[in-house]
Order: structure tokens, then sequence, then C-alpha cells
């Protein structure tokens, strides 16, 4: 089996392993400097106009892609012009390795999501309510001071359900089609739509790129984490008849499928009216049938996360390794 295959499926565990013992540091992180990078850009290039917002895409997402291309690259070629040997070759896989890993660990953000879920869980618990509405825009971009403790639940329960997807699932399934390259572009296009992706006066044309090109390469992920709450959640019956009925009623093809696997499967009502920073939106009730989000509910979310996360890993992982001997056997037989 070729290395860059091997060395994949060994990096992606062991930076997943280490977003799950270490999570994200406070300050450096590598997606924050992508950020600040892109505000960089974002200052030089904008215009309300969905041509400057595309340039502003590739620029962005384009050299991140590319950036990753030369590091991978890099990593396969640790003793350029020196005749090939053993260790060099263990050398070659260890590099690589060790680059999918740091790539894995920057880009994952499923430890952190459960961390900060936990902290507004704690809070709403403790009948704290105005500590939670200070961390919730740590999870999500709702208007605190226009929930209720229950609304804020439900919002903690909907944003786990959706950054499972975008902040663990989506980047794995990516990675394991396009390796490092994959890895860090999904993360570059999820964190744009974060930034300029909303229908603002200022970004409904110039994030237009973005929000696109985010809807596509959230697709697979979306689909994936779905099932895979379907699988994994305690009532698959209901997960599977909830998200089958009401996924596609919902406003973002990718967030759909998601909050309606996780209500069916937590046997919860998601959906129903949102606030985001003075402006209200009525969206389709997912779950209709089933109880109010709890507090309780925060917990049970998180671990569902925690499952679907593992298994994704799993999936992920076994599908490059199984790529990569089904293309070792036919290029052998082409011999």
């Amino acid at each position: 089996m070729r290395t860059d295959h091997v060395a994949y499926a060994c990096g992606a565990v062991l930076g997943f392993l280490g977003d799950r013992v270490v999570g994200d540091p406070r300050r450096g992180h590598p997606v924050a400097v992508f950020g600040r990078a892109a505000g960089a850009v974002e200052r030089r290039l904008w215009r309300d106009d969905r041509g400057r917002g595309t340039l502003h895409t590739a620029v962005c997402a384009g050299g991140t892609v590319l950036a990753g291309a030369l590091l991978a690259r890099a990593a396969r070629r640790p003793a350029t012009g020196r005749p090939a040997r053993r260790s060099t070759a263990l050398g070659g896989l260890a590099a690589e390795t060790a680059l999918t890993a740091a790539a894995t660990w920057a880009v994952l953000g499923g430890t952190t999501l459960g961390r900060e879920a936990r902290v507004i869980g704690a809070a709403l618990a403790a009948a704290d309510a105005d500590a939670a509405r200070d961390a919730l825009p740590r999870l999500c971009g709702r208007d605190p001071q226009a929930l209720d403790a229950q609304q804020m639940a439900r919002a903690v329960v909907e944003s786990v359900a959706e950054n499972t997807s975008d902040a663990v699932v989506g980047a794995l399934v990516w990675g394991a089609v396009g390796g490092v390259p994959g890895l860090l572009g999904f993360r570059a296009v999820n964190t744009l739509d974060a930034m300029v992706g909303h229908r603002s006066p200022r970004y409904r044309r110039f994030g237009w790129a973005s929000a696109r090109l985010d809807d596509v390469v959230g697709w697979p992920g979306a689909r994936l984490t779905a099932a895979l709450a379907v699988l994994a959640g305690p009532n698959p019956r209901g997960a599977w008849a909830v998200a089958r009925r009401d996924a596609g009623s919902h406003p973002s093809p990718n967030a759909g499928p998601v909050e309606a696997a996780f209500a069916g499967a937590l046997g919860v009502r998601l959906g129903g009216t949102l606030a985001y920073a003075g402006r209200v939106e009525h969206r389709p009730v997912l779950g209709a049938e089933n109880r109010p989000v709890e507090v309780a509910d925060i917990e049970r979310a998180v671990r569902l996360s925690r499952r679907v996360s593992a298994l994704a890993l799993a999936v992920t992982v076994a599908g490059r390794l199984a790529y990569g001997a089904a293309t070792m056997g036919t290029h052998q037989g082409d011999r």
C-alpha cells in the first residue's frame, strides 16, 4: 500500500486523539491566524460585489489548499536528490504522518465544541442565566439577550449538532479524499463562511461565493453526520423518521439533515423562532412530535456528537485504506 494512505490513516488518528486530549489553544490557534489573514485580504478587496467576493474566496481558500499541497509534497521528499533507501522511506512516512496529525489537530474542534456546550449547560443547571448568556456567543451567533433558559438550551443542542459536521466530520471526509490539502481547504472554506457568508448588508453580495462554496464542500460531511447520528443515537428509528421527513424544510441544505437527525435521535424538538443580532427568523420545527429541549439534553447531545465523531474517524480512515489497497492491487495487475 502506498505510504501516503498509511501516513494519512496514522496521522488522522493521532490528530483526532490530540484534539480529544488537548483541544484548541486559547491563543495562537492556526484557524485564528488564518482568520486574521483572511480579514486583511478582505480589507483590500472588499466591494459590494460578487466578483470581488469570489476573488476573496479564491485567494484565501485556494491559497490554503496550495500551501497544504506544498507542505505535503515537502513531507514526502525529506531527502531529495539522494538514492532511495529504506531509512529515507521511513523518514518520509514519519514526516507525512506528523504533518497529517498536526493538520488534523488544527482543523478539528470537537473537544472545544463539547467544552463550550457543557459550560453553558452547567450555568443553566445552576439557574445562572446571565453566565449562560455570556458564554453562548462563543458557541453560536444568536442574540443571547433574546433567549430564555429553554431557548438557550435548544440553541446549544442545535449548535452541537451542526458543528459536529462543520468542526469534525466534514474535515475528516475531505481529509480522507484530499489529505492535508483537503483538511486545510475544508477548514478555510468553513471559516470564510463564518466570517463573510451571512446575509448582512455588508456581505450579502461579497460573501455569496464563500457561502455557496461552503454549501458544496459541507454536503458530504453533513450526510455522513446525519447517517451516523441515526446509527449511534438512542432512537435510530425516530432519528431516521425525523431526518427523512423534516431535513428538507430547514433553510440550510447541510444543517437540515444534521439537526433533524439529532432531534429524532434525542427525542427533542428543534427549530422554531431564532434571533440573530436583532433579526428574527421563523424556521420550521424539526421533530414537532417530540418534547421541548431540556438542560440535560445538552450533555446527551455532546455525548452523541462524540460518538458520531469517533465513528466518522473510523469510516473515513477505513475508506482511505480500502481505496489505497484497491488501487495498489490495480497498479500491480497493470504491471
